[in-house]
Parts: structure tokens; sequence; C-alpha cells
């Protein structure tokens, strides 16, 4: 299977590789140098406000926003393994984020941020991201549309203006604060939020290549500083953007705040693996290209690791900031790379700007982000058309992210899938008696061919006569033999009414065997020589022969035991019989 194969030294060479001379991308032009500088331009005026308005929301500050987005989104574009990859601070990180600093506070942020990226650059290097595929569509659903929701409930606060002091971090708690100081609510923040929203929804549908974000926070901000609008900034609250790096620095890492954090970390890479492989994917659904998930998740612990020498926050890729750059003509990682020096250079030369900046404006941006990564109306449809079992885990998937926290909902969810996963395993699998379909094929096949003359009519009309009587019982496993369907097998002695003289096990539709499978066929194997009954196997396919072969069960059954067909294993139950 792909997912297990063996990591190649090639699966760690970046795409960027391909422009150099000799690679895929040899013929790289002035042309496609100038598209992808356009493309990665456009993303970062898209990544700009964007960046500011998730780390604000995170309870960071907007320069480690952007802090994040140039360090991670330049060593993912210039190691990873997708061409088209835009990586950066995203809304699912959020909610995470957002209680990390209330536990640990920014310092331990910073240091689970260096240690996630540890994590998943040894996620890359073993290929365990391979298994970041399986986690079940539900779950992912469920958890994102739940984080869309913790979104949009936090820029409540600042869409309205509301003067609320100190906001609890849970979700039932926080609308009851809402209710408690609607009183209290800024017309003006209000209609500042109200414009960007209306700018982005109506640029987004008639002119979907302009960066709608970017330009609705520009016109708030050009509006309240002309009309001089009593509305809460980026600079009255934050202190405005420093117009320069900060010097890179480890965190400091004791040992009871590594323990402490550890748990975060894990979450932290867990979601970021997610996300960037579904925002690779979705990457080359629209371009045809293949990612390399080893270099991706490899590249994606160093952006955090550089992320948080930097002082930023967790980063992951953007699926929405990717899409625009393929949308705006990106050929290859550099405009990653443009995109990353975008945002450097407007914190050099324009981080004055962004003081003015109003808040409500911010807020606006990432109530239309939570909407979009809700997707409500996907999340309906699956209720609606999703088999019953699916829906529970995607519901109590949305509810526990949204009434507990992440981790917990996808600890559950997953159980939750695997657990229904199996009942259905169990469901398909089956133990059936087949001596009376076997009887059918002999007497048509007899009546077809007309009637057979010596030793082999001898022998069809013998077969005939045994699995009449019963001398010889024939039953057929159907679906993979594992712990949840070993327990079937001890049924088959208490069905038959006398003990036959050999005892026959289909094995032609099991595609899997287990250890607890082996263990209840030994246990049935004691059982039949206790009865003196002749256990004979046949039909067994690859996986299942390997391991009963390695269990050294083929070999305690005895020879002839394993026969290649059910007609060898009739012939060999008879050769018994005398």
């Amino acid at each position: 299977m792909e997912a297990f194969r063996l990591i190649h030294p090639r699966d760690f060479i970046p795409r960027i590789v391909e422009l150099f001379p000799g690679g895929k991308g040899r013929n790289y032009s002035l042309a496609a140098l100038g598209r992808d500088c356009l493309a990665g331009l456009m993303v970062g005026i898209v990544a700009l406000p964007l960046s500011m308005a998730f780390s604000i929301a995170a309870g960071g500050t907007p320069a480690q926003g952007l802090y994040t987005a140039m360090t991670a989104g330049f060593c993912v574009s210039l190691l990873g393994g997708s061409r088209f990859q835009i990586a950066g601070p995203t809304g699912a990180f959020v909610i995470i984020i957002f209680g990390v600093v209330a536990e640990h506070g920014m310092a331990g942020l910073i240091a689970a941020t260096l240690l996630a990226g540890l994590i998943l650059v040894i996620m890359g290097i073993t290929g365990l991201g391979q298994f970041i595929k399986y986690i079940p569509y539900p779950v992912t659903t469920g958890f994102t549309t739940g984080i869309g929701a913790l979104i949009f409930s936090q820029q409540i606060k600042d869409f309205f203006g509301l003067r609320i002091a100190s906001s609890s971090p849970a979700f039932f708690e926080k609308w009851a604060e809402y209710v408690t100081w609607f009183h209290t609510l800024d017309p003006a923040a209000l209609g500042v939020g109200l414009g960007t929203m209306a700018v982005i929804i109506i640029l987004r549908r008639a002119f979907p290549r302009l960066p709608g974000a970017a330009l609705g926070v520009a016109a708030a901000t050009v509006i309240c500083s002309v009309f001089a609008l009593p509305v809460e900034t980026i600079g009255s609250r934050f202190g405005g953007i420093p117009s320069a790096f900060p010097r890179p620095a480890l965190p400091e890492l004791s040992w009871p705040l590594f323990r402490a954090i550890l748990p975060d970390s894990f979450t932290i890479a867990l979601l970021a693996a997610i996300e960037s492989l579904l925002s690779a994917v979705v990457a080359d659904g629209m371009t045809g290209d293949r990612h390399n998930a080893n270099m991706e998740l490899a590249a994606q612990g160093l952006g955090n690791i550089a992320s948080a020498v930097f002082g930023g926050i967790p980063a992951t890729g953007a699926i929405a900031r990717t899409a625009a750059n393929i949308k705006s003509g990106a050929v290859s990682p550099v405009a990653g790379l443009v995109h990353a020096l975008t945002l450097a250079a407007f914190v050099l030369f324009l981080s004055p700007a962004a003081s003015a900046v109003p808040l409500s404006s911010l807020s606006a941006v990432l109530m239309v982000v939570s909407w979009d990564m809700s997707n409500v109306p996907r999340f309906l449809r699956l209720i609606r058309r999703s088999p019953r079992s699916d829906t529970i885990v995607l519901l109590t998937t949305f509810a526990l992210t949204v009434a507990f926290d992440l981790t917990f909902a996808v600890e559950v969810g997953v159980i939750l899938a695997m657990l229904l996963f199996l009942r259905r395993m169990i469901e398909v699998a089956d133990i059936r008696p087949g001596n009376d379909d076997i009887m059918a094929k002999l007497a048509f096949d007899g009546a077809g061919k007309g009637e057979k003359k010596g030793s082999e009519g001898k022998k069809d009309a013998g077969s005939l006569a045994a699995l009449a009587r019963k001398d010889i019982e024939i039953y057929e496993i159907a679906g993979p033999f594992f712990f949840g369907v070993a327990d079937m097998l001890q049924t088959i002695l208490r069905r038959v009414s006398k003990p036959p003289r050999a005892l026959i096990l289909r094995m032609r539709d099991v595609p899997v065997i287990d250890s607890t499978g082996i263990a209840a066929l030994e246990s049935f194997m004691a059982q039949c020589r206790s009865r003196k009954i002749r256990l004979i196997l046949c039909e067994i396919r690859a996986q299942p022969g390997k391991a009963l072969e390695k269990s050294g069960f083929l070999a305690d059954l005895g020879p002839g035991s394993a026969a290649p067909t059910l007609e060898d294993a009739i012939a060999e139950a008879e050769r018994s019989e005398e």
C-alpha cells in the first residue's frame, strides 16, 4: 500500500529545486518569473489583513501575525513539497492559540510553536504524515465548522464595539456576556464593520480576482481617518507595528513548561499537518500537480521553528491564500517567496499606516473567513445525506469543538468513527454453511455434462453422499477476520447436530486476518480435535496465508489441511474419512 511504503531520499527534495538547471522546471523563463512576482504580490496583499486579524483574534499582536506569515511563508515556499502552497497564520489555529496563551502566556505559546515544529519535522522524516489522510471526513468537517463558529463568536465584541473589559474564552459564557453588555454597542464600529463586510462580499461576487479583504480594510481605514470616526484601531490597542524585524531568539524552555505545553504542541502539530496536506491536495486538484507530503510536513515544521525564533505564532498551509496564488497565475514556489517579501516590505516601509486600521474592519474580515471555514451549506448537506453513523460523528465533533476544545473533539470524533467502522465491519462479516450450495453445484455440473463414468463419477457421487450425510461440513467465512468477528467462529460447532468427520473452512472472501482471528482459529482447531473432527482450510488469500504461516498455525494444522481449492479440500476430507 502507498501509505506504508518505505521513505526514499527523493521524498526530501524541495520543489523549488526543479527550477535549477536539469530540473523539471528547466524551461522557467522571465515570463514565468513575472507571473510568479505578480501572483506573490497579490497574495501578499490578501495575506496582509488576514495575518494581523488572525493574530489579534488568537490573543497575539498584529506584528506577530506579520512576522509569522513572513518567516513561515518564506521557509515553506523555499523548502516545501508543493509548488503553490502559501503558509501563514490561519483560522484553524485561532482557538488553540487563544487557549494556550490564556493558560501559559505568550512565552508558552512560542515554546509550543517551536516544539510543534520539531514534531512536524519528525512526522515528515519518518513518513508518519501519510496517516493524516486517514482521519475521517466527518471529523475534519465537524471540527472545521466548529472552529468557524468559535471564530465568528470571538468577533462579536470588536464588530459591535462592545465595551467588555475581559471576555470569557468559553463559548456559552461569551455569548452571555454579549447579551449583558449589548447596551454598550458602538454605532460607528458597527457601521465600519458592516461596510467592510459589504465591500468584501460585493467584490467577491463582481470582481473575484480583486483582494476584497485588503480593499475593504483599506477603505475602512481611509474613511475612519478622513472623518475622524471614534473607533478603536490597531494603534489605540496595540501601539502600532514596529517598522523593523525582531531579533531572532530561542524561547526559554524549562522542564515544567515543557511538560505543560507538550499536549498543546502535539495538537498544533496535528492540526498543522491536517490543514497543510489538505491545502496541498486542493492545490493539486486545481493544477494537476502532485505534492510531496513528507517534504511538505518537514518544511511546515521548519517554518514553525523559524516563526517561533522570530517571536511568531503557529503557521500552516492556508487553503484560501494557496487558491488565490493559483488563480493569480503562480507557476512555481517563487510566488510564495514574493508573497513573504511583500509582507516584509510592508513592515519596513508602511507599518505606520497599520496603526490606523480599525479593529471592527478586521473583525468583519474574520467573520467572512469563519463563514467560509464553516461552509454551512456543506455542513447541512452532510447532515441530510450522510449515513446516520457519519452524521453522529459529524455532530459530536462539532458540538465538542464548540463546547469544550478541539483536541478533545478530535480524539472523541476519531474514536467514535473507529467504533462505528468496527460495527460496520462486523455487520459485513459472516460465517455461513455451504453444504447445500456445493451439493447443488455438483449436481448441476453432473447434469449439465451428462452422466460421468469411471472414477470421476464415483468421486462426485461420494462427495454428494458425504455432504448430504453431513460427514463433511463446509462453512464459508466472508469479510475481514479480526477481533470484532472472531467470536462468530465459536458458534459453528454449536450449530451442528452431530460431529462431522471433517469440517472445511472456505476463506476465499477473507482479505485480512489479525492475531485475534488467528487465536480464534487455534481455539477452534483444539475444539475440533477434542471432538475428533478433521479441520481443513481452503482458498486462503495472500495476507491471511502469510499470517497463518508465520504464526505456525498451518504447521500445527497438519499436512494437506490447507487446500488451494474447495475441490481439493473435499478430496482431502474424503481421504481422511478412508
